[in-house]
């Protein structure tokens, strides 16, 4: 990595004793005798000397803390081992950014609520989710959409079968202001049909939901509060990034 970057051993024992000096603990200092003894794996540098590391090379703490065998994203598997028999508080900290959760994604029609049942015959879909993108659920403060398996509207920027994050505070649509397509406001409309998820301009009284070029399907021009509502701004995505074996056909 050292090398990768550029770096002398002495760049980076100088880079170290700043880091040092600023929070005023020496553990965090690497001289360049001990950074020799770490690239040649002789031994394992403690908690601070991974952070200088981090800092200096640019390169994510948690993935520095599993190059040297630790695995924060265990910790909750070792949790279930070592589990006290009492109540009591624990971290939700997701330590991994790729760790998803398996959630229900539909539930089957047919399924009575009066009668107790095995959810794994009642869910008619699963699908995952970031578990990061839980750690920011909030109801309160925003809503969260499911994009239909059909709707390819803003594809392929989001793939049908999406969970969208919406903030309803963000309803005001926005003409102008972005530099390209991925910083362009997508709006969740309520549509007396149903919903529509769009780019979206608003023109005397008119209001006309653009689909992704990309897409299939068509530009839809609506009076404005008679047939439409903006619900809000979309704000954050969780979806497959591969394909898999959809085909775009039109919502």
């Amino acid at each position: 990595m050292r090398l990768r970057l550029g770096l002398g051993l002495r760049e980076v024992q100088d880079a170290s004793a700043i880091l040092a000096a600023e929070e005023n603990n020496d553990e965090m200092y690497i001289s360049s005798a001990r950074l020799g003894q770490i690239e040649i794996e002789s031994s394992a540098p403690s908690v601070f000397k991974i952070l200088s590391l981090s800092a200096i090379y640019g390169i994510d703490f948690l993935y520095l803390l599993r190059r040297y065998g630790v695995r924060p994203d265990r910790v909750h598997k070792y949790r279930k081992k070592v589990s006290r028999q009492f109540t009591h508080p624990i971290s939700t900290t997701v330590y991994e950014p790729d760790t998803t959760v398996t959630i229900p994604m539909r539930i089957d029609p047919r399924f009575h609520w009066e009668t107790t049942q095995l959810i794994n015959r009642v869910v008619a879909m699963w699908g995952e989710i970031p578990a990061a993108m839980l750690t920011h659920f909030n109801p309160r403060e925003h809503i969260y959409a499911y994009v239909g398996l059909k709707d390819y509207t803003m594809f392929p920027l989001i793939r049908p079968g999406a969970l969208v994050m919406i903030d309803e505070k963000r309803n005001r649509i926005v003409q102008e202001g972005w530099k390209n397509e991925y910083e362009r406001p997508i709006y969740f409309v309520e549509m007396r049909d149903g919903y529509r998820l769009a780019w979206c301009e608003l023109e005397a009284g008119k209001l006309t939901l653009i689909p992704h070029p990309v897409s299939p399907v068509r530009t839809q021009t609506v009076n404005f509060s008679d047939d439409a509502e903006v619900v809000g701004q979309v704000v954050g995505v969780a979806m497959r990034v591969a394909p898999g074996s959809e085909t775009t056909s039109e919502s």
